[in-house]
């Protein structure tokens, strides 16, 4: 079972039913112990880095998150999924920068300059890594669908899977074992963002402990 956590940010049912068409037997769900039980977790949302991390610790789902990421069962993060593993985001002002799930050290930082901000649209990845198996039967120039208005930057640049090009190069898809995520929404990306969705179904394993 593929638990795809709800915590009141994102549509939820867009992903599970892309999950559904990938094969996969899923729960959306707010609940620790399926969190516990299920063979892979997904982290969707779309929104505020600042409010998701609130509603996570409201239903108490930070911990059994991490202890399952740090697990060592597959994660697959989309959209703010990806941003939440990170150590801190600019989002939100203030002289604090919000908190993390800090899976991945490294800022969540906004787009800058005169670009047209949200990010909002089809675009393309540059491949880093070409032994992922989320990425299997993928090829340079392939487009997703992004919107959002930040992007996280890792410190260690071993974790950038993919680059995409929006005024600057920023990191849109992030591996290291059994830890997947994308800054794109494969949900709303057509016959690649199903095919992504496949393989982390049917070939991402868990990661040796």
């Amino acid at each position: 079972m593929i638990a795809i956590v709800d915590y009141g940010m994102g549509n939820l049912r867009s992903v599970a039913k892309a999950f559904e068409a990938g094969g996969a037997k899923v729960r959306v769900t707010s609940q620790v112990k399926d969190i516990e039980k299920a063979e892979k977790i997904v982290l969707p949302g779309v929104g505020a880095f600042p409010s998701a991390m609130e509603e996570l610790q409201k239903r108490r789902l930070v911990e059994p998150i991490r202890e399952k990421i740090q697990s060592g069962a597959p994660y697959l993060g989309i959209c703010l999924g990806l941003q939440l593993l990170f150590s801190e985001s600019e989002e939100g002002g203030g002289p604090r920068r919000a908190r993390g799930l800090g899976i991945i050290p490294g800022v969540v930082k906004r787009f800058r300059g005169d670009l047209k901000v949200p990010h909002i649209g089809w675009n393309t990845l540059k491949l880093r890594r070409r032994d992922c198996p989320l990425l299997g039967g993928m090829r340079r120039g392939d487009f997703f669908y992004f919107v959002h208005s930040y992007y996280g930057a890792p410190e260690d640049r071993s974790w950038i899977l993919t680059t995409t090009d929006y005024g600057v190069e920023f990191c849109s898809a992030v591996w290291k074992g059994s830890i997947f995520a994308v800054q794109f929404h494969p949900e709303k990306s057509q016959e690649k963002g199903l095919l992504l969705i496949k393989n982390f179904v049917k070939n991402v394993g868990r990661a040796e402990e």
